[in-house]
């Protein structure tokens, strides 16, 4: 783990999923982080990668579900994504570049880097460290994978780093922050939990040794009041995300 303290920002906020999304305003759009910004709420978004190794703000690994378009988005250069509308909305897929551009640290974002075993995450970390670098706002990375945060702290150490952790969603991930060395290698500043597996001992360890946990994705009213009751700050949506 960090020896060193999380920001201090990071506890201060609700972090609006995706952006603050909603009918007509799709997740990781342009809109959905303006509506975000003015509402008072921190961002988390999520990367995915180019062909031509361009972070990208979008979350899934294909174009099916969000775009009219199919196929993996790691088949096509940014040029090309970046024309692509997502579907439901009027915003067209963007670059982490083109985030940062808009938010001009008005709201702290959480970056979630998407990864699987086996997934080149060194390139993609370089490629997002570049992209933040000389920004000025509060911003920070996390990942289900451990290898994120052990490149973070070796190649950028200054850079807060965060290990998304669940027992519950399987994608690849599932229950690797209990793995022997996972903690330690990817020395997060702070954890961000699945909300349906709070409360924990763990977690309840974690925090009393003065480190932050997040929770994620808070989409109810009961859900917001147990991460009220078992976490510092809420990733929400929907319900969960106006308390």
């Amino acid at each position: 783990m960090s020896k060193r303290s999380a920001p201090e920002w990071l506890t201060r906020f609700t972090y609006a999923h995706r952006g603050l999304h909603s009918p007509g305003i799709v997740e990781n759009s342009r809109n959905a982080m303006e509506e975000a910004i003015a509402a008072g709420f921190g961002i988390e978004c999520d990367v995915q990668m180019s062909s031509d190794n361009v972070p990208l703000v979008f979350h899934d690994w294909e174009l099916d579900r969000l775009t009219a378009e199919s196929g993996a988005v790691a088949a096509r250069p940014a040029d090309a994504l970046c024309k692509i509308g997502l579907s439901g909305g009027r915003d067209r897929i963007w670059t982490l570049t083109n985030l940062l551009e808009l938010v001009d640290g008005r709201a702290p974002i959480l970056v979630e880097v998407k990864s699987l075993p086996g997934f080149d995450i060194a390139t993609a970390c370089a490629a997002i460290e570049a992209a933040v670098a000389g920004y000025g706002g509060p911003i920070a990375v996390m990942s289900f994978d451990p290898r994120m945060g052990e490149w973070f702290a070796k190649e950028s150490p200054e850079f807060p780093r965060g290990l998304v952790c669940t027992d519950t969603l399987d994608l690849g991930f599932l229950s690797a922050w209990r793995q022997p060395d996972a903690i330690e290698r990817a020395q997060p500043d702070f954890l961000a939990f699945d909300v349906r597996d709070l409360p924990n001992p763990e977690v309840e360890e974690w925090r009393e040794s003065g480190r932050p946990v997040l929770t994620w994705t808070v989409r109810t009213a009961d859900l917001r009041a147990k991460a009220t009751a078992f976490a510092d700050a809420a990733i929400a949506e929907g319900e969960g995300i106006r308390g």
